[in-house]
């Protein structure tokens, strides 16, 4: 087996947790948009506790079919993309949410969110950012160490 070869499945393996959970999250985003507007009808909340409505369910479709898309097709270097961009997007989407529900911004609130939504978006933005960072970080030093072996 040559070093690139070599350097390549330990990279692969590497990845594997990016590729994981960017199809495991893109999976369940993909879900809950197709099934928000099925159980829960036009603007009632999914499970009678997360604020919904048709243009939220679309977000989460489209972000999750990213995850897929990020996962199955392009690889462990596009899921760790679609981590570290989807994870921060999470982010600023409950701070956005904090603020609109914080200082009554009910003009601001589009996609029809709660304070279960709030959190939720925390949950999957640390999640997303911090293996979608964290992973990234290891496969630079393991590149890094091959380098200097060589």
């Amino acid at each position: 087996m040559s070093a690139e070869t070599e350097t390549e499945t330990a990279e692969g393996y590497a990845n594997r947790p990016q590729v994981l959970v960017a199809l495991l999250i893109g999976g369940v985003l993909t879900l809950i948009g197709i099934l928000g507007p099925l159980l829960a009808g036009a603007n009632e909340p999914l499970f009678g506790i997360f604020g919904r409505n048709y243009l939220h369910d679309a977000i989460h479709i489209v972000t999750g079919l990213a995850g897929l898309g990020a996962g199955i097709y392009a690889g462990s270097g596009s899921s760790g993309s679609y981590n570290r961009y989807f994870g921060l997007l999470y982010l600023l989407v409950f701070v956005a949410g904090v603020a609109v529900l914080l200082f009554s911004l009910e003009a601001l609130n589009v996609i029809n969110i709660n304070w279960a939504d709030n959190w939720l978006h925390l949950g999957l933005g640390a999640v997303l950012a911090g293996v979608g960072y964290g992973y990234a970080r290891r496969g630079d030093e393991r590149r890094s160490d091959e380098r200097r072996r060589t």
